[in-house]
């Protein structure tokens, strides 16, 4: 039986949210799966890994000059060890970091290292301070790698300068089109559960609440635009200082922060526009899934959407807030039916039935077969 070694900083908002088709997919070829994270649920008993035969909780932390980091590279190569794995897929910048260190005698011995990268921190318009701490990891780490995977083109171009054994493009993790897809009718359950007003627009916004996703800027337009709601659905460091953010520009009744939903599809079956305003992104699932429910998509020019969205008239500069208006308001007073039978022809290239049969191809290949 052949065993995998899956590997990322936390299992909640990164295992749990993008990896489990892959590890059904795997179950049903037969092999054993384990997997390697911390256990971020605010109760522990709640993490539950379906198709993971074993999970090992290890104190990464996002910080990499984290002392627990040291604890969890200790463990790891421990695990790593003794498991005899075929395949170690790590994910994440600091689980990949420990990982690949953790698994350089491993691999003498013949296991198969990879790595999927969700986006470097280091691309075209990065702080300097991210190229100065990240790319040289990145660079130096590839050495270790037998299969760096980039899921946008801008990292694939770059990472194939680097000294990975094979450098390959998958186009993201894939999303479940019909499981987004929008209803012939919906009801209002989950509006008057909010309580949104009769003859209001809902802007939705699917993502963590942090500084890279930017929310910040929508709420600061939200004052211009008539008659519409923001709806967030994520968790994350920033929920109370966007409410008060929100309470200070006058518009708190029209702020909705939802926390973290695991009904995400009615959200965006619910709303009306998708906006997202990230700084920046690998590629981003939250707008496949909303290209896949059909809605407009007033998205940021960065990375990962531009590959999504190259054609699109609604993006927009996430610092710009006069041009995050206008595109606001295209998307709300216009036809928008081109946008969306563009981007429903372009998310076929992007469904979880093609990236994994991308990802099987890989595995076979490390494996020789």
């Amino acid at each position: 039986m052949k065993k995998i070694l899956y590997v990322a900083t936390v299992v909640k908002t990164h295992l749990m949210e993008f990896h489990i088709p892959y590890l059904q997919m795997l179950k049903e070829e037969g092999w054993h799966t384990e997997a390697a994270a911390k256990n971020d649920y605010e109760n522990p008993e709640d993490c539950k890994i379906p198709f993971c035969d074993v999970y090992y909780d290890l104190p990464f932390d996002r910080n990499p000059f984290k002392a627990s980091n040291i604890k969890a590279y200790k463990q790891l190569k421990q695990i790593i060890e003794d498991g005899q794995f075929d395949i170690v897929h790590c994910h994440t910048p600091v689980g990949a970091m420990v990982t690949r260190l953790a698994a350089a005698k491993a691999r003498k011995n013949g296991t198969k290292v990879i790595y999927t990268a969700h986006g470097f921190h280091f691309f075209k318009g990065a702080p300097l301070i991210n190229w100065l701490l990240y790319y040289p990891v990145e660079k130096t780490l590839s050495r270790l790698t037998d299969v760096l995977v980039t899921i946008n083109r801008e990292d694939y171009a770059r990472a194939k300068t680097f000294k990975a054994k094979r450098v390959e493009y998958i186009p993201g993790i894939g999303v479940n089109i019909s499981a987004f897809a929008k209803r012939a009718s919906s009801d209002n359950t989950l509006r008057k559960e909010l309580g949104i007003p009769e003859g209001y627009k809902v802007l939705l916004s699917v993502g963590e609440v942090n500084y890279n996703k930017n929310h910040k800027a929508v709420i600061e337009v939200l004052p211009e635009l008539e008659k519409c709601i923001y709806v967030v659905c994520g968790s994350g460091p920033l929920i109370e200082e966007h409410r008060q953010l929100a309470q200070k520009l006058g518009v708190a009744d029209r702020l909705i922060m939802a926390g973290y939903r695991t009904d995400v599809a009615e959200f965006y079956r619910m709303a009306d526009i998708f906006v997202f305003p990230s700084l920046r992104e690998g590629l981003p699932v939250a707008v496949m899934e909303a290209m896949a429910a059909e809605l407009p998509c007033v998205a940021a020019k960065n990375r990962g959407t531009n590959d999504l969205l190259s054609e699109s008239r609604l993006r927009f500069d996430p610092h710009d807030r006069k041009e995050l208006k206008e595109k606001l308001m295209i998307a709300l007073n216009e036809d928008c039916t081109d946008e969306i039978d563009r981007n429903s022809e372009t998310l076929k290239d992007f469904s979880i039935e093609h990236t994994k049969q991308l990802v099987k191809d890989i595995y076979a290949r490390c494996l020789g077969s």
